[in-house]
């Protein structure tokens, strides 16, 4: 019966110390990967509380008149509401912009065809009107208030 009690205590005690060396040799070897992941975790919760809420700023009912095309009689237009992607800090100047928005807007969409503007998407519509805004801010070496330029609604006639 003594020995049977030797011999269970000798695996116990072998048992322990295989995982005492398992556990030590994943926390040797692991070091550097766990650091990499605490900075690396630490780095997107840094990135999200910099992170700014959006805020969003719409501009309604821009009309434009399409260009007509050669021996056309009947007028076509569009309808487009847009929204813009902004922060709370710049969200009264995005306020302030839609006039000029709303001309830059006409400007860049009235050389349209109707056979032009209904092949066009909603995205390369919001695209091009991205396009013509950060053109736009950049000649006249202004700060653009918003980052994106978002279709809220489209309407071809």
């Amino acid at each position: 019966m003594n020995s049977k009690v030797k011999l269970i205590a000798a695996f116990a005690a072998v048992a322990i110390l295989a995982a005492g060396a398992a556990g030590g040799a994943m926390w040797y070897l692991a070091p550097a990967q766990h650091g990499a992941g605490t900075a690396d975790a630490e780095a997107p919760k840094k990135a999200e509380a910099e992170k700014k809420p959006t805020k969003y700023v719409t501009l309604d009912k821009v009309i434009v008149m399409l260009r007509r095309a050669p021996n056309e009689a009947a007028a076509h237009y569009l309808s487009v509401d847009l929204v813009l992607a902004t922060t709370a800090e710049q969200e009264k100047e995005a306020k302030e912009h839609l006039p000029l928005l709303r001309s830059i807007v006409l400007s860049s969409l009235s050389p349209l065809s109707l056979a032009e503007a209904n092949a066009m998407t909603v995205d390369q519509f919001a695209a091009t009107l991205n396009k013509t805004f950060d053109a736009n801010y950049a000649k006249e070496n202004h700060i653009k208030p918003f980052s994106e330029v978002m279709i809220g609604k489209l309407i071809i006639e």
